[in-house]
């Protein structure tokens, strides 16, 4: 497969907005002035602002940051134009869209567009070229404003969003927007944001070691479990055998690493950050861990863990499979390092956790393959292919090459490849290139063509594009914060 030509946007040397021009950089002294002098009453002015000396400069001059910056640009461009459009044809310029409900789709695909498209803004790589950068950063308002105010902790309407299942993620999504557009928003949109990010975290420290939260979700009426198996190997009472809860933990302690990044002084945060520690140590947890006994990142895994999710050779059963989808998306885990480094804190050790394994076995783990009656490992050596020993249920094996490129990406730029035969640099390339043929195939950006369901469909997941924008979105400010002017700000303890 040939390689995608190189966009020309973001090869010179990247400056962020907040450096662009002196109103900005008084904006954020001024706000940062504020945060200095916050109290419980004006629980807005404890967010830690993002400075610009925060963010530095990155050119992005190597081929796998090129990659990864271009996949953003693609997708920002066309959540910002033609989805935005599509979705919203009634919105109005300076007022918050209306979500239209509570589902998923209401409010998880609007919270991912908002991040997606704020974080290239924010680092000033956002491709303009359908769609100018005042326009772009109203839209991201006009989002951050619909997930903050229609939320349970700021509406009493009965479609108001909130304590769901999953919910935790969408409000991760849409406060990491606000947190990179804050100075776009009104003080009480900032309340509202705030709001909405301690609901939902003050849910999840609620929970146990057993439970992932005190209560049952609103609208499922059961409480989430940590682990798929317990102690004994067994499926967990109430459960069943391959329900892997590792990206439920992953995504939950996402929204805690960003508040206790973003709201170091509310009164909440150590309570956040202890319980960001025990998710992130119970989604990668393995049979093994039962009895380690050397704390991680202050968690004493035999005996905190009441469970695993994991297998010991670091493979993951998830919908009742062997899903390598679900392997790499301990990549919510890893993206703790930039959103916590923005914050000017080291994220939890703990979201490394078995990381290294898990790579293995998608690089070197050998598995039967019935069609052919030999022996495949999940990835092709040297092809994008990726092999799915009991089946693929979100779609076309051929349909997911970013999700293993943007976690090959990240592996690579931590250094969690030391056990696997192949470094993670050359399956990101494979990957990636794949994503950017798929890419390739529209003018707007988009990346999937084809039904939603059916055996043509490349993915069935309806949050497809923002899916892969959202990745692009957390890996390259990944790579930013660790390979920006003045040094990696990213640190691990």
């Amino acid at each position: 497969m040939g390689k995608i030509p190189w966009s020309p946007i973001g090869v010179q040397m990247r400056i962020p907005r907040l450096l662009r021009t002196a109103g900005a950089v008084v904006t954020v002294v001024v706000v940062t002035a504020c945060a200095a002098q916050a109290s419980p009453d004006d629980p807005a002015q404890q967010v830690t602002p993002i400075g610009a000396d925060v963010l530095g400069s990155y050119s992005a001059d190597d081929e796998q940051s090129r990659r990864v910056l271009q996949i953003l640009q693609g997708s920002s461009r066309y959540l910002a134009g033609p989805w935005f459009d599509e979705t919203y044809p009634a919105a109005e310029a300076d007022a918050p869209v209306d979500l239209g409900g509570n589902k998923e789709a209401n409010v998880r695909y609007p919270a991912m567009t908002a991040m997606t498209v704020a974080t290239a803004l924010s680092l000033d790589v956002y491709d303009p070229k359908d769609l100018p950068v005042e326009e772009a950063t109203g839209r991201v308002v006009s989002l951050v404003r619909a997930l903050a105010t229609q939320h349970r902790a700021n509406s009493s309407e009965p479609d108001a969003w909130g304590k769901q299942w999953q919910s935790a993620l969408w409000a991760y999504y849409g406060g990491a927007a606000a947190w990179m557009v804050w100075d776009e928003l009104a003080e009480p949109d900032r309340a509202a944001v705030v709001a909405m990010l301690t609901s939902e975290a003050d849910v999840l420290t609620s929970g146990d070691d057993m439970y992932l939260t005190a209560d049952a979700n609103l609208d499922r009426g059961d409480r989430e479990k940590l682990f798929s198996n317990g102690r004994d190997g067994r499926p967990v009472e109430g459960g069943e055998a391959g329900d892997s809860k590792s990206e439920e933990n992953s995504w939950s302690a996402a929204l805690l690493g960003l508040n206790a990044a973003m709201l170091p002084e509310a009164p909440g945060a150590p309570g956040w950050q202890e319980r960001n520690n025990e998710l992130l140590v119970a989604a990668a947890a393995r049979p093994a861990d039962l009895a380690a006994q050397e704390p991680l990142s202050g968690i004493q895994p035999s005996t905190w863990l009441q469970g695993s999710n994991i297998d010991d050779d670091g493979v993951v059963r998830n919908h009742q499979l062997i899903h390598p989808i679900y392997m790499v998306a301990f990549d919510q885990s890893l993206y703790q390092g930039a959103i916590s480094a923005l914050g000017g804190k080291c994220a939890p050790k703990a979201a490394q956790h078995n990381i290294p394994l898990v790579y293995q076995a998608l690089v070197d783990r050998k598995f039967d393959d019935p069609a052919s009656g030999a022996q495949k490992t999940i990835y092709t050596p040297g092809a994008p292919d990726v092999f799915y020993p009991e089946g693929n249920d979100w779609g076309s094996p051929a349909g997911f090459p970013f999700y293993f490129g943007n976690f090959d990406a990240l592996v690579s730029l931590y250094g969690l490849d030391g056990e696997a035969s192949v470094p993670a640099s050359e399956w990101e390339a494979l990957h990636n290139e794949a994503q950017l043929a798929m890419q390739a195939r529209s003018t707007d950006g988009r990346t999937y063509l084809g039904p939603l369901e059916g055996p043509a469909a490349e993915n069935t997941y309806k949050g497809r594009e923002q899916r892969i924008g959202v990745m692009a979105a957390q890996t390259f400010l990944s790579v930013w914060m660790v390979r920006k002017s003045g040094g990696p700000t990213v640190c691990w303890e």
